[in-house]
């Protein structure tokens, strides 16, 4: 029998978030691998507006040195 598969809520529309902070690394790390990358919405149900928003944060976050670039 085949199982109900769970529709993922965006936690970023959840919380009327409007922009990602850079600065906010414990959020933004929770979007990341433990390899150190970018997880896909598909994984973490994040919509495609906010995918782009966070990816950017992430990017610009791991330029300023807040975020390695890989997890050794």
């Amino acid at each position: 029998m085949p199982t109900k598969k769970r529709i993922k809520i965006c936690q970023f529309c959840k919380s009327s978030t409007e922009e990602i902070d850079y600065k906010d690394t414990g959020r933004i790390r929770r979007y990341t691998s433990g390899r150190g990358k970018i997880l896909s919405p598909k994984i973490t149900g994040v919509c495609a507006k906010h995918q782009r928003m966070l990816s950017q944060a992430l990017k610009r976050a791991r330029l300023l040195g807040l975020l390695p670039f890989i997890k050794v």
